[in-house]
Protein backbone atom coordinates (compact mmCIF):
# COMPACT_ATOMS: atom_id res chain seq x y z
CA UNK A 1 0.00 0.00 0.00
CA UNK A 2 2.69 2.33 0.79
CA UNK A 3 4.26 1.82 -2.57
CA UNK A 4 0.85 3.23 -4.50
CA UNK A 5 0.74 6.27 -2.03
CA UNK A 6 4.35 7.10 -3.09
CA UNK A 7 3.62 6.39 -6.75
CA UNK A 8 0.44 8.81 -6.43
CA UNK A 9 2.22 11.54 -4.46
CA UNK A 10 5.42 11.06 -7.05
CA UNK A 11 2.38 11.67 -9.90
CA UNK A 12 1.43 14.65 -8.59
CA UNK A 13 4.71 16.08 -7.49
CA UNK A 14 5.83 15.75 -11.20
CA UNK A 15 2.48 17.18 -12.69
CA UNK A 16 2.70 20.02 -10.34
CA UNK A 17 6.39 20.66 -11.66
CA UNK A 18 5.04 20.19 -15.14
CA UNK A 19 2.55 22.97 -14.06
CA UNK A 20 5.52 25.42 -13.03
CA UNK A 21 7.31 25.02 -15.40
CA UNK A 22 4.86 26.02 -17.85
CA UNK A 23 3.80 29.20 -15.45
CA UNK A 24 7.36 30.79 -15.67
CA UNK A 25 7.05 29.75 -19.57
CA UNK A 26 3.84 31.72 -20.06
CA UNK A 27 5.07 34.69 -17.60
CA UNK A 28 8.73 34.69 -19.36
CA UNK A 29 6.63 35.18 -22.82
CA UNK A 30 4.80 37.78 -21.00
CA UNK A 31 7.75 39.93 -19.69
CA UNK A 32 9.30 39.49 -23.69
CA UNK A 33 5.85 40.93 -24.93
CA UNK A 34 6.20 44.04 -21.62
CA UNK A 35 9.57 44.58 -23.02
CA UNK A 36 9.02 45.15 -26.97
CA UNK A 37 5.99 47.13 -25.94
CA UNK A 38 7.79 49.42 -23.04
CA UNK A 39 11.24 49.16 -24.08
CA UNK A 40 14.11 48.00 -22.25
CA UNK A 41 13.52 50.10 -18.89
CA UNK A 42 10.25 47.94 -18.51
CA UNK A 43 9.24 48.07 -14.86
CA UNK A 44 8.24 44.90 -13.03
CA UNK A 45 4.30 46.82 -12.88
CA UNK A 46 4.01 46.61 -16.51
CA UNK A 47 5.05 43.10 -17.16
CA UNK A 48 2.50 42.18 -14.06
CA UNK A 49 -0.06 43.65 -16.58
CA UNK A 50 1.06 42.09 -19.43
CA UNK A 51 0.71 38.99 -18.02
CA UNK A 52 -2.97 39.62 -16.52
CA UNK A 53 -1.23 38.71 -12.88
CA UNK A 54 0.56 40.29 -9.90
CA UNK A 55 4.19 41.16 -9.20
CA UNK A 56 3.73 38.62 -6.11
CA UNK A 57 3.13 36.42 -8.38
CA UNK A 58 5.96 36.36 -10.81
CA UNK A 59 8.25 36.85 -7.78
CA UNK A 60 6.78 33.33 -7.02
CA UNK A 61 8.29 32.07 -9.50
CA UNK A 62 11.49 33.70 -10.43
CA UNK A 63 12.31 35.10 -6.87
CA UNK A 64 13.30 38.47 -7.86
CA UNK A 65 13.69 40.71 -10.72
CA UNK A 66 16.80 38.89 -11.73
CA UNK A 67 14.99 35.42 -11.88
CA UNK A 68 12.77 36.98 -14.31
CA UNK A 69 15.91 38.32 -16.50
CA UNK A 70 18.33 35.18 -16.32
CA UNK A 71 14.50 33.33 -17.64
CA UNK A 72 14.47 36.33 -20.38
CA UNK A 73 18.26 35.46 -21.22
CA UNK A 74 17.73 31.85 -21.50
CA UNK A 75 14.92 32.62 -24.04
CA UNK A 76 16.92 34.63 -26.05
CA UNK A 77 19.92 32.23 -25.70
CA UNK A 78 17.87 29.88 -27.62
CA UNK A 79 16.47 31.85 -29.72
CA UNK A 80 19.71 33.16 -30.99
CA UNK A 81 21.23 29.24 -30.92
CA UNK A 82 18.15 27.70 -33.06
CA UNK A 83 19.08 30.23 -35.75
CA UNK A 84 22.64 30.03 -35.70
CA UNK A 85 22.22 26.15 -36.54
CA UNK A 86 19.42 26.67 -38.83
CA UNK A 87 21.76 28.90 -41.31
CA UNK A 88 25.10 27.03 -40.23
CA UNK A 89 22.57 23.97 -41.63
CA UNK A 90 21.73 25.55 -44.45
CA UNK A 91 25.11 26.56 -45.14
CA UNK A 92 26.38 23.27 -44.98
CA UNK A 93 24.06 21.26 -46.93
CA UNK A 94 25.02 23.58 -49.70
CA UNK A 95 28.83 22.77 -49.78
CA UNK A 96 28.48 19.60 -49.24
CA UNK A 97 30.31 18.81 -46.11
CA UNK A 98 31.38 21.04 -43.65
CA UNK A 99 30.66 24.75 -44.17
CA UNK A 100 33.48 25.98 -44.37
CA UNK A 101 34.54 23.35 -46.92
CA UNK A 102 32.71 25.98 -49.31
CA UNK A 103 32.61 29.74 -49.43
CA UNK A 104 34.45 30.92 -46.46
CA UNK A 105 33.17 34.17 -46.49
CA UNK A 106 29.38 33.28 -46.86
CA UNK A 107 29.51 31.12 -44.16
CA UNK A 108 31.03 33.98 -42.15
CA UNK A 109 28.55 36.70 -43.44
CA UNK A 110 25.65 33.63 -42.81
CA UNK A 111 26.55 33.75 -39.15
CA UNK A 112 27.15 37.52 -38.54
CA UNK A 113 23.74 38.25 -40.47
CA UNK A 114 22.28 35.77 -37.95
CA UNK A 115 23.06 37.60 -34.72
CA UNK A 116 22.25 41.02 -36.52
CA UNK A 117 18.52 39.64 -37.62
CA UNK A 118 18.11 38.67 -34.32
CA UNK A 119 18.64 42.36 -33.05
CA UNK A 120 17.19 43.80 -35.78
CA UNK A 121 13.90 41.75 -35.13
CA UNK A 122 14.07 42.35 -31.18
CA UNK A 123 15.60 45.42 -30.61
CA UNK A 124 13.87 46.13 -26.60
CA UNK A 125 15.28 42.18 -26.00
CA UNK A 126 18.23 42.37 -26.98
CA UNK A 127 18.94 45.95 -25.32
CA UNK A 128 16.95 43.97 -22.05
CA UNK A 129 19.63 41.11 -21.96
CA UNK A 130 23.02 43.13 -22.74
CA UNK A 131 21.97 46.23 -20.36
CA UNK A 132 22.10 43.02 -17.49
CA UNK A 133 21.86 44.55 -13.67
CA UNK A 134 24.28 43.95 -11.69
CA UNK A 135 25.14 40.36 -11.37
CA UNK A 136 26.18 38.82 -7.92
CA UNK A 137 27.52 36.11 -9.67
CA UNK A 138 30.85 34.88 -11.08
CA UNK A 139 31.82 35.59 -14.36
CA UNK A 140 30.85 31.76 -15.46
CA UNK A 141 27.47 31.94 -14.16
CA UNK A 142 27.05 36.00 -16.29
CA UNK A 143 24.30 35.06 -18.54
CA UNK A 144 25.35 36.98 -21.28
CA UNK A 145 28.55 35.51 -21.44
CA UNK A 146 26.89 32.41 -20.84
CA UNK A 147 24.99 33.31 -25.01
CA UNK A 148 28.71 33.90 -25.93
CA UNK A 149 29.94 30.79 -24.72
CA UNK A 150 26.74 28.85 -26.58
CA UNK A 151 27.75 30.49 -29.77
CA UNK A 152 31.44 29.44 -29.64
CA UNK A 153 30.28 26.02 -28.60
CA UNK A 154 28.96 26.08 -31.70
CA UNK A 155 31.79 27.83 -33.97
CA UNK A 156 34.50 26.18 -32.45
CA UNK A 157 34.06 22.72 -34.07
CA UNK A 158 33.75 24.14 -37.51
CA UNK A 159 36.65 26.44 -37.19
CA UNK A 160 38.69 23.56 -35.55
CA UNK A 161 37.51 20.95 -38.71
CA UNK A 162 39.07 23.85 -41.21
CA UNK A 163 42.07 24.25 -39.32
CA UNK A 164 42.90 20.48 -39.45
CA UNK A 165 41.54 20.16 -43.11
CA UNK A 166 44.77 22.67 -43.68
CA UNK A 167 47.00 20.81 -41.80
CA UNK A 168 47.41 23.17 -38.70
CA UNK A 169 46.56 22.85 -35.21
CA UNK A 170 43.66 23.61 -33.71
CA UNK A 171 44.31 25.14 -30.77
CA UNK A 172 43.34 28.52 -32.44
CA UNK A 173 39.44 27.36 -32.95
CA UNK A 174 38.21 28.83 -29.84
CA UNK A 175 40.04 31.64 -29.56
CA UNK A 176 39.02 32.58 -32.92
CA UNK A 177 35.43 31.56 -32.00
CA UNK A 178 35.03 33.90 -28.74
CA UNK A 179 36.54 36.79 -31.16
CA UNK A 180 34.35 36.69 -33.86
CA UNK A 181 31.45 36.63 -31.04
CA UNK A 182 33.36 39.88 -29.28
CA UNK A 183 33.86 41.11 -32.62
CA UNK A 184 29.91 41.05 -33.69
CA UNK A 185 28.37 41.94 -30.31
CA UNK A 186 30.39 45.43 -29.71
CA UNK A 187 29.50 46.38 -33.81
CA UNK A 188 25.45 44.92 -33.02
CA UNK A 189 26.14 47.21 -29.75
CA UNK A 190 27.14 50.68 -31.69
CA UNK A 191 24.78 49.87 -34.81
CA UNK A 192 21.43 49.72 -32.52
CA UNK A 193 22.70 53.05 -30.77
CA UNK A 194 23.24 54.68 -34.30
CA UNK A 195 19.93 57.06 -34.93
CA UNK A 196 21.71 56.82 -38.55
CA UNK A 197 22.94 53.16 -38.76
CA UNK A 198 23.47 51.97 -42.41
CA UNK A 199 21.60 48.68 -43.44
CA UNK A 200 21.96 45.91 -41.89
CA UNK A 201 23.13 43.98 -45.24
CA UNK A 202 25.62 46.88 -45.55
CA UNK A 203 27.15 46.58 -41.77
CA UNK A 204 27.12 43.15 -42.25
CA UNK A 205 29.05 42.64 -45.72
CA UNK A 206 31.48 45.41 -44.13
CA UNK A 207 32.17 43.09 -41.22
CA UNK A 208 32.18 39.68 -43.01
CA UNK A 209 34.71 40.92 -45.21
CA UNK A 210 36.93 42.28 -42.21
CA UNK A 211 36.17 39.07 -40.16
CA UNK A 212 37.21 36.87 -43.02
CA UNK A 213 40.15 38.49 -45.03
CA UNK A 214 41.29 40.82 -41.92
CA UNK A 215 42.95 44.79 -42.49
CA UNK A 216 45.07 43.90 -45.17
CA UNK A 217 42.77 41.54 -46.68
CA UNK A 218 40.01 43.86 -46.82
CA UNK A 219 42.15 47.24 -48.08
CA UNK A 220 44.05 45.30 -51.07
CA UNK A 221 47.39 45.60 -49.40
CA UNK A 222 50.31 43.48 -50.22
CA UNK A 223 51.48 42.14 -47.13
CA UNK A 224 55.14 41.71 -48.12
CA UNK A 225 55.14 45.46 -48.51
CA UNK A 226 53.76 45.76 -44.66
Amino acid sequence: MSGRQDTRVDGRDARWAEHREQRRRELTDAALRAIRHHGATVGMDEIAAEAGTSKTVIYRHFGDRLGLYLAVCASVDSNVLGDLQQVLTHVGEAAGATPLAGDTRAVIEAVIDSYFAQVERDPEVYRFVVRRPALNVSPEDDPVIGISDTIADVLQPIFADALRDAGQPTTAARIWAHGLIGFVRESADRWLADPDRPARAEIVRHMAEFATYGLTGALGLDTRSI
